[in-house]
């Protein structure tokens, strides 16, 4: 799972400075996946991210932590967020209902934001992965995944009334979000993007909730892709 605060494209009636805000986080983030890919995650200072955008130190930080959120554009209040979602979102619906919208509109989010950096979305996604191969950097981002996991958790707690500490449910829903998340964000990957990445979320949790069957719309879905990938070649 790709820890990101979905960022919904400049309304063109917004105010000048907000959409200037936009653009720069944009920028930040461009500038740091490509210095990253060039020279790799170790080799690139927040100092480095900001010349190439054309800011300050000073002015990048007022956008991410670090220059590992830049990376992954992550927020640092996006898991309370989530959480206050998954708290109070469609009161009475199960839970794995509101688990499978909430994380569907997450794997939306994620979409529009790679998108609105320009070109090819599932380009910056290579990149991102290329980075995690430094071992800094992926324990950090290790660590952000448990976080979220643990706040879905904790919000999947409170909504059923339970203690996670005494009651493994909410554990393992959490568990399997990101597990859900992990794995649509891998074959909407090296699918070439065809299906949506909301669309395979989605599918997934129904897939889950139905029971993980073998012969499930999910990989009806895989099955149909690959015969079109076959025939494009």
């Amino acid at each position: 799972m790709t820890v990101t605060s979905p960022v919904k494209a400049a309304d063109p009636h917004g105010s000048l400075r907000e959409r200037k805000k936009l653009a720069t986080r944009r920028s930040l983030r461009r500038r740091a996946l490509n210095l990253m890919a060039e020279r790799g995650y170790s080799h690139v200072t927040v100092d480095d991210i900001a010349e190439a955008a054309g800011v300050s130190a000073r002015t990048f930080f007022n956008y991410f932590p670090s220059k590992e959120a830049a990376l992954f554009g992550t927020d640092p209040d996006h898991g309370a967020a989530i959480r206050e979602r998954i708290v109070h979102e469609a009161p009475g619906e199960p839970v794995l209902e509101v688990l499978r919208t909430v994380m569907a509109d997450e794997a939306q989010g994620v979409a529009e934001e790679l998108r609105e950096l320009g070109g090819d979305p599932l380009d910056w996604l290579g990149r991102m992965k290329e980075a995690r191969a430094d071992p800094h950097l992926r324990a950090a981002h290790a660590a952000q995944m448990a976080m979220i996991e643990r706040s879905i958790a904790d919000a999947l707690a409170e909504r059923l009334g339970t203690d996670p500490e005494r009651d493994p449910y909410p554990v393992l829903l959490a568990a399997t979000a990101t597990g859900v998340f992990r794995s649509s964000m891998t074959f909407w990957s090296g699918s070439g993007g065809t299906v949506p990445l909301e669309q395979l979320v989605d599918m997934s949790f129904r897939a889950v909730a139905d029971g993980l069957p073998e012969h499930c719309a999910l990989r009806l879905v895989a099955g149909d892709n690959a015969a079109h990938r076959k025939d494009n070649h």
